[in-house]
């Protein structure tokens, strides 16, 4: 069970954006002259970080059958991070800096959202994880950790 735990504090960064968005941002210039990056390619790139974890896993016929539930959890994450960096990029762009109780109240909104990602990403992971073996839950735990460091 600690290890159930140990995975879902590892996505728990996995979805992290508030505190990643801005270093992102600011490690890549502004990308605004050259076009940023946009949600549909984010999701993509998560799409095919989530593929790549599935082929490192190299799942028995029986361990498939929970691999649904985990990709459709990883895609949805995506996809709604990315929606997140994207609206990010674009309040900072039109808005003045926010006084410091309109800065809590959207940092409280996006931890929520981000808990409730979270939740969904456990409760998705908590069958494939309890069928893998042991090598494989060391893989699995591992990319998550490097997922989460990016």
């Amino acid at each position: 069970m600690n290890k159930f735990f140990q995975i879902a504090a590892i996505a728990a960064g996995i979805a992290g954006v508030p505190l990643t968005g801005p270093a992102i941002a600011r490690d890549r210039g502004d990308r605004a002259d050259r076009g940023a990056i946009t949600a549909n390619q984010m999701a993509a790139q998560a799409d095919a970080r989530t593929a790549r974890i599935k082929a490192d896993l190299r799942l028995t016929p029986d361990q498939e059958k929970n691999w649904p539930g985990f990709e459709s959890g990883m895609h949805a994450i995506g996809m709604k991070r990315a929606d997140r960096m994207v609206a990010f990029r674009a309040e900072r762009g039109q808005k003045q800096p926010a006084d410091v109780i309109e800065h809590l109240n959207r940092q409280a909104s996006v931890l929520g959202e981000r808990a409730a990602d979270v939740k969904s990403l456990a409760d998705a992971a908590q069958p494939l994880y309890a069928s893998l073996d042991e090598q494989q839950k060391r893989r699995f735990a591992n990319e998550l950790i490097r997922l989460s460091s990016e």
